[in-house]
Formats: C-alpha cells, sequence, structure tokens
C-alpha cells in the first residue's frame, strides 16, 4: 500500500527520489499533459459549458484523480515515490523546509519572480516553462505576495471549514450563496485582505506560476493538493453520514444542468465517476 507522507518528515533520500522522479517526468515531456490538463479543465462560473475541476462539486474527486494519476506516471519511473503533503498550517512560513534548495527551492527574485534556487530553477536547465498563460519560460514565484501581505490559512480556519457538515449546496458554484465544505476549502475571494478561504489562499501566497489555471508548472501544486485530498479524508471521517452533493442529476429545469456533475456521471477527461473516488483506501494512505 503507498503511503502519502507530511513533507517536513520524509528522510533526505525520500525528498532527492521525490525530486528526481519529477524531473525525470518533466524531462520525458510527460508533464506538460498535467499543466495543460488542468489548464483545459479551468472553467468558471461565468463561462458556458461543463464545470468540473473547479467552482463546482468535484472539485474534491476531480483532483483526487489527477493527482493520482500523476502519482502513478511518478512510480513508473520510481516505485518508491508518492506525492508528499504540505500541511499549510504548521509550515506557513517562507524559511520552511519545503522552500530549501534541495527540494522545492525558494522565493523568485524581486526584480521577475524568477525562482533562483532549487532543482526547479531555470537556471539549473531542468525546469523550462513550455505551457502558461504568460510568456515566461522560468518558474515564477512571489511569497507571502509583499505588495498585499496574505497570510496561509490557520489551523483555526481549517478546522472551522471541517464542521461544516453538508458537503455542498445549489447553486453548486463559487458565490457566496454555495454554501457547505467544498466552497469554503476550495476559497473564492471575500476579500483582498483575506485574498479567498483556504485553497486558493495558498495559490495565491506562493504566487507566480501558482495563481492560475496552468499551477502545476510549479511542483508545490502536487504537495498542496495532496494536503487538500488529506482535508477531504479528514471531513469524511467527522461526517460519515453526510456524503457527496448532489448525488442524482440536475433536473431538466435547472440552471446548473449540464455544467454540474453528481455522484454517478463521469468527469472528463478521465471517464471515472465522483462515486469511484469517495474513498481513497484502495489507492493510497495517509501518514498523519
Amino acid at each position: 500500500m503507498n503511503t502519502r507522507k507530511n513533507q517536513r518528515n520524509l528522510t533526505s533520500s525520500q525528498r532527492t527520489r521525490f525530486v528526481e522522479a519529477v524531473l525525470e517526468l518533466k524531462r520525458s515531456g510527460r508533464y506538460e499533459k498535467y499543466v495543460r490538463t488542468h489548464a483545459q479543465y479551468f472553467t468558471s462560473d461565468g463561462e458556458n459549458g461543463l464545470r468540473v475541476a473547479h467552482m463546482a462539486p468535484t472539485f474534491f474527486p476531480w483532483h483526487r484523480q489527477f493527482v493520482l494519476y500523476f502519482e502513478r506516471d511518478l512510480q513508473l519511473i520510481d516505485p518508491s515515490v508518492t506525492v508528499p503533503y504540505w500541511d499549510w498550517t504548521v509550515d506557513n512560513e517562507e524559511s520552511s523546509a519545503l522552500w530549501s534548495a534541495d527540494f522545492m527551492g525558494g522565493n523568485g527574485r524581486q526584480s521577475d519572480g524568477q525562482v533562483m534556487t532549487g532543482p526547479f530553477a531555470y537556471g539549473n536547465g531542468k525546469w523550462p516553462i513550455t505551457f502558461g498563460v504568460t510568456d515566461e519560460k522560468y518558474l515564477t514565484r512571489n511569497i507571502g505576495r509583499p505588495d498585499r501581505p496574505i497570510r496561509l490559512p490557520t489551523k483555526a480556519e481549517l478546522d472551522g471549514a471541517l464542521a461544516l457538515g453538508t458537503y455542498d449546496t445549489a447553486p453548486w458554484n463559487s458565490a457566496p450563496g454555495t454554501q457547505g465544505f467544498r466552497n469554503r476549502i476550495e476559497g473564492w475571494t471575500v476579500s483582498e485582505s483575506k485574498g479567498g478561504y483556504l485553497h486558493n489562499r495558498v495559490h495565491q501566497w506562493v504566487g507566480g506560476h501558482m495563481i492560475g489555471a496552468a499551477s502545476p508548472n510549479d511542483p508545490v501544486f502536487w504537495l498542496h493538493h495532496a494536503f487538500i485530498d488529506l482535508i477531504w479524508v479528514r471531513w469524511q471521517r467527522l461526517h460519515p453520514k453526510s456524503g457527496y452533493l448532489p448525488m442524482k442529476p440536475m433536473a431538466g429545469s435547472d440552471r446548473e444542468r449540464g455544467r454540474v456533475i453528481s455522484a454517478d456521471e463521469p468527469m472528463p477527461p478521465f471517464n471515472v465517476k465522483p462515486s469511484e473516488m469517495f474513498d481513497h483506501r484502495p489507492y493510497y494512505r495517509y501518514e498523519e
């Protein structure tokens, strides 16, 4: 059974093997499919068509499948590798070992945001950005967003979201009227000072390529989403009688019909139903 660990508990060898597998996936050209897929399925409330990766109940099961596919690709390179998770309620400073030169590398430089240290720095020649929403060929970060400082979510904020007993509610999008666990965790901006609830604020705190549809360009994306997945696991433990919603397809008169996926409808591009992803235990476990 594959075990995903907190990144702070990885041995030096485990950190190295994870990084080397990610670099090899990049060298082979297979990494870009994850960046492109994430960008392709980033559909917002204001756009027409299906919402599946974001601003929809499928946020959790879609990303569970997405990270699992990535993990399996890494394991074709090194079977010992699993995706570690980043608990940003604990490792919430730029000085965290997460950002060391032998792991994720550090912040971007002030002039252009270019990451200059670590294995994913452009200067090391192993991490060119080939698909993105901007033209930079180098990885960028802007940790903490100094011009408008924000902080990472706290344990108290996370606990507050975990206490919500309903998974999601109509209209199943990012609007404030959509109450429940999924929209609180996913986190759409409520004010400039807060910069969003939880998941989105982490993307904003890292900055650079982590902002926007092509966020998997920054490998820390995977550690963030492994923790998001673990948060879903924790919510399921706390609320065993409260499951995914909506369970049934939208009625023909519902404005969200064709835009929101119910429990037993397939999620593109995986052709996997949300219900098939409710239980992570057939695939991996978490060391907490």
